[in-house]
């Protein structure tokens, strides 16, 4: 089955055809580094990470680029209110200089590759911070100004979306979708129009031929995308929060300075991450980060192995009692795929006669074809731990062949090591759980916590873990 792909631009599924045979170029919408990312937050990542899984499981070499926006974005997607990286130099007492924004920053430009790494999602080819890219941003403006496609207010410049006819056919030309999302600004030609160069006062924003200021969110992913993929490239991901207005405008801007259609082959965009009925943000009780889930001895790989049980383009409802339950069921997978045997002889062999049952591969490469449908993929993944019919080493070996798209960590799983006295300790707290000694077994606990490993009960006994 070839691969298929929904594009939000057709609003179907398509087959994916890149530009270039064997060259894909993917660019992922990256974070604002103003603070930590939320668990909601991560889920573009862990999805364009399955992308690019996917289309290397396909014999497609690809070209990744994340960026980073350490500058110049709005706390909405219109063009008014307060900028994000200002709000959190304020939230954290530093500076409000170009000096404080680059140390907050770089601060959670490496909290976030933590949280990628955490999560097992490859490092992409490109990792362009927008704030490396002023000239590229004063030149891309510069173009759509020589081309009639700009105006300039007294806070300003704006690209005049009145100027390209088929601007918001990302949203089928639904234009109270991204409209509904724009502050009002009596300067405007009309509410559509949207910021390309924001001026600024003070110490804070960079010389430009309209003044001191800013560039645009939207032109900042349009100028990183061109330089490193191409003036057209084949995907382009982001939540579907970034469809009427982020994308929308990243479109109408970077054809009309081009004059190539499309700018993007194929989008794709998938569903929020929601916590009791509403989008996970990053105000009030439902911020939550990776190191939430890490401080109740949850792995971030039961995270993301919670996320590919559901469809990239399905809603779903965060709760701990879930994502327990998923954390459990992994370290039973990663119990019996140990119990498999020797991984020596089969790792860094592809393709189906690596010793990878062809039948169950087939079925698997059938689900992930079908627009990523992670889903059926792991469903495939647990009917395969449970097939008695299928030997351990064939096993061992078509589970490391679909760990190559889940992502799941397998390949470098370790049987745990367990000190002498860790060991004994974990005996003597046997027999104080059998004797009913809860206050000796707490103890007990703690020492062996004190020796850097955690304890955790359950219905097959004690689980031992070792703490980072």
């Amino acid at each position: 089955m070839a691969l298929e792909l929904y594009n939000t631009l057709g609003r179907k599924k398509e087959i994916f055809e890149p530009i270039n045979k064997d060259l894909v170029g993917m660019y992922n919408c990256g974070p604002t580094v103003y603070n930590y990312a939320h668990i909601g937050n991560l889920r573009p990542y862990v999805f364009a990470d399955v992308l690019r899984r996917a289309l290397e499981w396909n014999g497609y070499k690809v070209e990744q680029v994340i960026n980073i926006t350490d500058i110049g974005h709005l706390v909405s997607d219109g063009d008014l209110g307060e900028d994000k990286m200002t709000k959190g130099l304020i939230r954290e007492g530093k500076p409000l200089s170009m000096e404080g924004m680059k140390e907050l920053a770089d601060f959670y430009t490496e909290k976030f590759v933590e949280d990628l790494d955490a999560l097992n999602i490859k490092r992409p080819n490109h990792l362009p911070k927008a704030s490396e890219h002023i000239r590229r941003d004063i030149e891309l403006v510069e173009t759509l100004e020589k081309k009639g496609f700009t105006y300039t207010t007294s806070d300003g410049v704006y690209f005049d979306t009145e100027r390209l006819p088929d601007y918001g056919k990302l949203t089928g030309h639904k234009q109270e979708d991204g409209e509904s999302r724009l502050a009002p600004n009596s300067e405007k030609k009309n509410v559509r129009d949207f910021a390309l160069w924001k001026f600024s006062t003070g110490e804070m924003g960079y010389p430009s031929p309209w003044g001191q200021g800013f560039p645009g969110w939207h032109i900042e992913c349009s100028a990183m995308s061109m330089k490193y993929l191409g003036e057209q490239f084949d995907i382009h991901t982001g939540g579907i929060e970034h469809i009427p207005v982020h994308h929308t405008n990243e479109i109408a801007q970077s054809e009309a300075a081009t004059g190539k259609i499309p700018f993007a082959r194929y989008w794709l965009h998938n569903e929020w991450v929601n916590m009791e009925g509403g989008k996970m943000a990053k105000s009030g009780e439902n911020f939550l980060t990776l190191s939430f889930i890490t401080e109740k001895n949850i792995s971030p790989l039961a995270y993301r192995l919670w996320l590919l049980m559901a469809h990239y383009r399905s809603p779903v409802s965060f709760n701990w009692e879930a994502l327990e339950g998923v954390a459990t069921a992994l370290s039973k997978l990663q119990e019996q795929f140990l119990s498999l045997g020797s991984r020596s002889d089969l790792l860094g062999v592809r393709g189906p006669t690596s010793g990878a049952d062809t039948t169950y591969i087939e079925k698997f490469t059938n689900f992930i074809n079908d627009d990523l449908d992670t889903s059926r993929a792991v469903a495939s993944l647990f009917e395969l731990m449970k097939d008695e019919n299928i030997s351990a080493e064939t096993k061992r070996a078509t589970i490391l062949k679909m760990d190559e798209v889940l992502g799941l960590g397998f390949a470098d799983l370790k049987e745990l090591e367990i000190p002498s006295t860790v060991a004994d300790l974990i005996k003597a707290r046997d027999q104080a759980r059998a004797e009913k000694d809860f206050a000796k077994s707490d103890s007990l606990r703690q020492e062996i916590e004190n020796l850097g490993y955690l304890v955790k009960d359950t219905a097959d006994g004690q689980k031992l873990t070792k703490i980072k």
